[in-house]
């Protein structure tokens, strides 16, 4: 029986061991999220025995959210733990309030990931396993997830598009039960988030009321769902596939083309344009609200500027592109506005929601001496300016440059233009008036428009 103990230990180290060899690099910095439940306590006791075997150091963090009468407590559980096992801990407090329409558990979540994104580590390692796997399969499938939702928790994956560390999960094939039998064989002490016992929460409430009688019937449940999550992985990323080649095939000048887009099947292009907003970071809008979007960009007229709203982005159309769009990107400024610069290498300009960086470069850009000792503004438009960009042609109006230019109208109403005294210099993405480009071998100040 002892020898029985030993093994299946040892089995639960054996797996950890081959998750940290398949994924993490020699000399790496995890970091662990540890609750203080009994699932991450057992993997840092896990971690911290592999730790003299594997060339990393191990490091942990530990989230308050504020939220039960004994967080205070579990966050002091949490550092002395550490402290005996001789590992450095950072204590994030958080103040989370309900918000009306979502659950105060999603919320928690949210804000703990944004705490493990601003983590200086290469790999936040947590302590999700087999259970927890089939309880986020099922509920995606209540929720009526797609593929993609239906994929579950992936073992890694790259935590945020700003963030540089990964999210690693190595007891993703190890059932609550063992992690359980670990702790009590070796004597664990952890704590218990009384939280988990209500079953209001959808999460507990399949882990206490539905999954004892599918255990009855189905014993291996929780593996079959794992291999369930897995089939539904590979078809996503053989979709996400798919949707690179029509990525390809339809975008032009970084935008969809709706001309293409109409050439492909409706759920190609349904796959496409799900593809592209996660491209632009973009969260995806619910199943009815990506038809509907969908339904009017097959259904417009190639010269409708269609502009459609969800979330926190925005959609619109413009001689036949689709421009994806956050809502501050396109928001119309403030009837007029103007800032001095007086040659600082970046500048912020906060109604439009943007800046400009000044580079030095040799042979392009502003004609320093042209501009010293001058009054240079950055305003944006109020119509009736002409501007110069070619010394071969006459100067003309900024409105027809602008057109020929294919710059959307929403994009020209917040762009900043710089000025000289009163005569227009500089026009995002049309050029340097003709009489203020540097001469040749000199060193130019190239304005860089940083929006969207």
């Amino acid at each position: 029986m002892a020898h029985l103990r030993k093994s299946k230990s040892n089995s639960l180290l054996c797996n950890v061991q081959e998750a940290l060899h398949a994924h993490i690099k020699p000399d790496s910095r995890l970091t662990i999220a540890l609750s203080g439940g009994v699932d991450s306590v057992v993997l840092l006791h896990l971690l911290s025995k592999l730790s003299g075997k594997i060339p990393f150091s191990l490091y942990a963090v530990h989230v308050n959210h504020g939220i039960s009468r004994n967080a205070m407590h579990w966050s002091q559980f949490c550092c002395n733990l550490c402290h005996r096992h001789g590992i450095s801990i950072h204590v994030a407090y958080l103040k989370i309030h309900k918000k009306t329409g979502t659950s105060l558990e999603a919320i928690a979540r949210e804000e703990r990931y944004r705490v493990f994104d601003q983590i200086p580590t290469d790999y936040i390692v947590l302590a999700q396993h087999l259970d927890d796997q089939a309880e986020t399969l099922l509920l995606q499938l209540l929720r009526g997830a797609g593929i993609k939702g239906l994929s579950g928790m992936p073992l890694i994956r790259k935590q945020s598009a700003a963030s540089t560390s990964q999210l690693l999960r190595p007891l993703l094939n190890v059932s609550r039960e063992q992690i359980e039998t670990y702790a009590r064989q070796n004597q664990l002490d952890w704590i218990h988030d009384e939280s988990n016992d209500d079953i209001a929460i959808n999460r507990n409430f399949l882990r206490h009321e539905i999954f004892p009688v599918l255990k009855k019937r189905y014993p291996s449940y929780a593996k079959t769902l794992l291999r369930t999550s897995r089939h539904l992985s590979e078809a996503s990323l053989l979709l996400d596939e798919l949707a690179e080649i029509d990525h390809d095939y339809c975008l032009i000048s970084g935008k969809l083309s709706l001309e293409n887009l109409r050439a492909l099947s409706y759920t190609r292009a349904k796959n496409l344009l799900r593809y592209h907003l996660s491209r632009h970071n973009i969260p995806l809008p619910s199943s009815v609200k990506l038809e509907d979007i969908l339904r009017q960009l097959l259904s417009a007229q190639v010269d409708r500027q269609i502009h459609i709203h969800f979330g926190h982005a925005e959609i619109r159309c413009y001689q036949g592109l689709v421009h994806v769009l956050t809502k501050h990107a396109s928001v119309a400024t403030p009837q007029y506005c103007q800032y001095c610069w007086h040659g600082e290498a970046e500048l912020t300009l906060d109604p439009i929601k943007s800046k400009i960086m000044f580079m030095r470069i040799k042979n392009q850009g502003i004609d320093q001496q042209k501009i010293a000792n001058e009054r240079i503004t950055i305003r944006t438009r109020q119509g009736g300016e002409y501007f110069k960009p070619a010394c071969n042609r006459p100067r003309r109006n900024l409105k027809n440059l602008l057109q020929e230019a294919s710059i959307p109208p929403w994009r020209r109403q917040i762009m900043p233009l710089l000025f000289c005294n009163e005569q227009l210099i500089w026009v995002p993405g049309i050029g340097i008036d003709c009489e203020f480009q540097v001469k040749s071998n000199d060193i130019g100040i190239v304005p860089i428009w940083n929006h969207e």
